[in-house]
Formats: C-alpha cells, structure tokens, sequence
C-alpha cells in the first residue's frame, strides 16, 4: 500500500510541472507521456496492421466474379491506442558510470484482435562513463537510429525507413564528433517471417515460427556516425542469421496404381545468412528538419520493410531446403518547416531488385515481394505550440504489382494500384 501510494504521489507531482521526484535515497523518476488520437482514411484496402493505423501500402486488386475489385472499398476508423506512458529512473552511480533506467509502454497491444491492451515499447537499463555508454534491454533498432522522418503517419515512414524494437546489447564510443556503435540483437515484438510452424512443410507465410530464435546466433550492428554543427552523417551494416524450419513433412507414394501416399518426417539442417546496409543524413537548425536515408535490405522484413526469402534448392529425399534472399533498395527524403506552423513533405521510393539465386518455386517468404516498386508522396502541416501538437497530413502511395521471374525474383509484367490516405491527429504532451 505505502508503495502504491508512493507511485501516485510520484505521478501527480510529475504531471503538475515537477521535473523528476525523488524515490527514497539515491533514485529519481520522471514520468512522461502523451495523448494521441488518430483519425484516418484511405481510398482502398491495404496491408497494415494494427487496423489500419501502421499504415504500409496498397494491396493488389482481387476481382469478384463481376471484375469488380474487391480491395477497392474505401475504410476510415478513430483510435486513441497510440497514447503512452513512460517513467526515466535515475540511480546512483556503480563505479564511475551513471545508472539509468525507462520504461514506456502504450496501449495498441498485438495484432488487431487485442487493441487497448498495454504492450511494452521500451524497458532498458543505461551505464554512462562519459565516453564510453552500454545500453541492455529493449528499444529502437539501430537501423532506426537518430535519423527518421517527422511525420503524422504512425508508420514513421515504414517500409521506407527501418522501424522495430528488440532486446539488445548496445555498446557506444564517442571520440569528438564521432560516434562508433556495436549492438547484438534478439527478435520479439518484430520478427522475421518463417514457414507455418504447424506441420512443417512450409506452406503459408506467418511470423508466428521462430527463425531468429532457432538460429541461437544475435543480428549484429555495426554504425558509424558523424555529429557536428547539426548535421547527423552516417552509415551502418547488419547481419542477420535465422533458421526457417528445423523439421520437414515429405510426402512419399507407395502404390502407384492407387496413389497410396505416406508422410514422413526428417530434421533439417537449415540456415540463411544476410547482410544489409544504410546510409543517412540529417540536418537541424531552429526551423529547418532535413533527414534523408538510403537502405539495401536482405531479408529485413523484421524491421517492417519489404523483403523475404525464397526456396533455391531442396533435398528430394529429406525435404531440406536453401534459400535465397529478396534484396530491396529504399530511399526517402523528408523537410519540415517552421516553428509554430510546420508544413512538410516526405517522399520514398523502394525498388525490388529480386533475389541473389534463381528461386525453384513460386513458395515465397516476406512481405511486398511481388511488388516491383513502390512510390510514396506526403504533404502534411502541423500546428506547434507547448504540449500540444495538432495536424492533418495527406499520403498518396503507388505499388507496381507483378509475378517474380524464377531465373532472379524480379517482378515482371507489373500494374500499379494507388491509395489516397488522409491523417488527422491530435496530441497532448507532458
């Protein structure tokens, strides 16, 4: 009892303008948070996710028995999910380092069956020695990083720009205007796409198997930035290792003359191996918000990108498979304008260079790999004033759909399907 009154005493004195509030001897806490709600429209249906508020692209156009396109109905919905919470501890110092901790959690939960329902967004513990700063626990892909756009869309310019959260080892130097950072990395929320894990066989398309955890190898970071005179320049390589399948179901014919099959399974051997990379820069002064970024991902759909795998070789007998990797290029631009009012654009663009081997079968992996290219344009503009942030922002987004040639991934013989999304959205800070 004396702990929860504790806390709501903590939680009054913050909300009413109290930087940080004293917890016994050697701690501190902040606590922080915002109110937000989303209005939003689009023209057609489109792949998203928690119904429609992470917003990525237009799906492809699904014909009725009247050519009537199913996927051309418009939809629209309000949700406040994206209101959080978050408490920064500070400790006492463990040797010569600084302790620190956070916390934040918001309200979207998993999925679209489950909305309202809290779901942890960062929980990390922080040493600083000056110099030298180890972060553990869960927060932001590094690909994320400290370059991303300043839009309304929740996407934060997925699947343009690299956007997840995972438990991981985070290791920076500073020396000067340089920052070195290493990071070893686990899957959680965001994972890689993998094979059904119900029977084996590798039908269907679904997150819920467990590539990255079967693998027992972390995804490794590496970045290296320059920060000076408020520019941010930088670059970055990530190496990810997952496992598909650990077993395979083979089905077998007995009689020829009857078709009498049976199903055997083996344990398989499986493994792919990708390296991706971006590059970005931005630039700050009291007005002007100018970010850009450039990503080669393989198989970097864990980070809410296009991407996946697909089959290049597999064992008759036992079932066990190789594959080759779906490689995409994206780039986006974003400016941003003002103080008070802030009118900006964003502007992204991803290519579909198809996979590194020829693939044997139509059986894909990921997410968007039959799209050949996607195009994005935004116009948005904000009103700013302390505490509050209100704006209305408009998204027209273009996908080229297409089938992969087996020889290299490519999507050939391609369409375009466009989607119009409109924004509005308030938030209250404190």
């Amino acid at each position: 009892m004396k702990k929860t009154t504790l806390f709501l005493l903590a939680a009054l004195v913050a909300v009413s303008g109290m930087a940080q509030v004293k917890i016994g001897k050697d701690f501190s806490l902040k606590i922080y948070g915002q109110v937000r709600t989303d209005i939003f429209y689009n023209s057609r249906a489109n792949t998203e996710s928690v119904d429609g508020l992470f917003y990525s692209y237009p799906k492809d156009k699904v014909l009725d028995a009247n050519g009537n396109d199913i996927n051309g109905s418009d939809n629209s919905n309000m949700y406040a999910v994206y209101s959080r919470m978050g408490f920064d501890f500070a400790g006492p110092m463990l040797g010569k380092a600084k302790t620190s901790a956070k916390i934040e959690f918001d309200f979207r939960g998993n999925g679209n069956d489950n909305l309202s329902a809290l779901r942890l967004r960062h929980a990390y513990f922080h040493l600083d020695w000056g110099k030298n700063k180890l972060l553990v626990g869960q927060t932001s892909h590094p690909f994320f990083g400290e370059v991303s756009p300043q839009v309304l869309n929740l996407n934060t310019g997925s699947p343009f720009q690299p956007f997840g959260r995972a438990p991981q080892i985070r290791y920076r130097h500073n020396s000067g205007a340089l920052q070195l950072q290493v990071a070893a990395l686990w899957q959680s929320q965001f994972k890689s796409h993998g094979p059904t894990a119900d029977d084996g066989t590798g039908k269907g398309n679904a997150r819920n198997q467990y590539p990255h955890k079967n693998s027992n190898i972390p995804e490794l970071a590496l970045g290296l930035d320059y920060k000076a005179n408020g520019w941010i320049i930088g670059a970055g390589i990530d190496v990810l290792s997952i496992v598909p399948r650990t077993k395979a179901n083979v089905e077998t014919l007995l009689d020829e003359t009857s078709g009498e099959t049976v199903t055997k399974t083996y344990k398989v051997d499986e493994r792919l191996t990708t390296v991706s990379y971006e590059a970005h820069v931005k630039y700050t002064n009291e007005k002007l918000f100018f970010a850009a970024k450039s990503t080669l991902g393989s198989n970097f759909t864990h980070t809410s990108m296009m991407g996946g795998y697909a089959i290049k070789k597999q064992n008759a007998t036992t079932g066990e498979r190789e594959y080759t990797p779906f490689r995409n290029s994206s780039t986006w631009v974003n400016i941003v304008y003002g103080k008070k009012w802030k009118p900006g654009i964003f502007v992204g663009y991803i290519k579909n260079l198809g996979t590194a081997d020829e693939m044997i079968s139509t059986t894909v992996y990921g997410t968007g790999t039959n799209i050949d290219k996607l195009l994005s344009g935004t116009f948005e503009l904000t009103y700013n004033v302390p505490h509050w942030k209100i704006g209305a922002e408009y998204t027209y987004t273009s996908a080229w759909y297409g089938t992969n040639d087996l020889k290299n991934g490519k999507v050939e013989d391609t369409h375009s399907v466009g989607n119009n999304r409109l924004v509005l959205s308030a938030t209250y800070s404190f």
